[in-house]
């Protein structure tokens, strides 16, 4: 990326939302200033900046993830429903202005290159198995069929990125720490023992049902 490897982006901060690169976000844009954010991005790159906001604390978190606006539409009052897709990370280095939305300069963030690919390679093929067993239990225990999609992400650093996308239930804290980790390797470890711990749990109640059947699952 050479000199362009900082750059001037504005950002959007939302709390509990953390977007991660290739996912697709739809957002709904009402507020005035990010009105004119949204205005602003469609004349020059159709780029923004998602980063975490933290309501508790009214803090920002300094790493988010650049979105691209891929389809949008602004109805009479000025309201606009856009469909952004995840680009790369990036650190916020500086604010550069908050009004009337926040700007900063940021650098753009990559994972560190891996010298073992044959054990990074061995570790996606466990997260991809414990992953399938979460799917297969989870079905067979609420009696629906769930399903992986057809083509999930074969490089490591990809998928790691999708299993952070699409972690269930209010984990945007933990999401966070994926999305900052600059390490392929120790982000899919992390999912690995995640997706295991959830396996193990989903096997000893899948267990428990089969044993006693007429138990009712809260």
């Amino acid at each position: 990326m050479g000199e362009l490897s900082v750059r001037e982006l504005p950002l959007f901060p939302l709390p509990e939302v953390v977007l991660f690169p290739q996912e697709v976000l739809p957002l709904h844009i009402f507020e005035s200033r990010y009105r004119i954010m949204l205005q602003s991005a469609l004349e020059t790159d159709s780029m923004f900046g998602i980063i975490k906001w933290d309501p508790t604390s009214k803090t920002m978190a300094n790493v988010g993830c650049c979105a691209q606006i891929i389809k949008h539409q602004t109805s009479e009052d000025g309201r606009s429903n856009i469909i952004t897709l995840g680009q790369q990370r990036f650190q916020v280095l500086e604010i550069i202005r908050s009004t009337p939305f926040c700007t900063a300069m940021v650098s753009w963030v990559s994972d560190d290159n891996i010298d073992n690919l044959q054990k990074l390679d061995s570790l996606k093929d466990s997260v991809t198995e414990a992953l399938n067993d979460v799917i297969n239990l989870t079905s067979k225990l609420t009696n629906t069929k769930k399903n992986l999609p057809d083509k999930l992400p074969i490089n490591p650093m990809d998928l790691s990125f999708w299993i952070g996308a699409h972690l269930g239930g209010s984990v945007a804290e933990e999401q966070q720490r994926l999305l900052e980790e600059r390490n392929t390797y120790a982000r899919l470890q992390r999912e690995y023992e995640m997706l295991d711990h959830t396996r193990k749990q989903l096997a000893a109640r899948t267990a428990l049902k089969e044993s006693f059947p007429d138990i009712k699952e809260n």
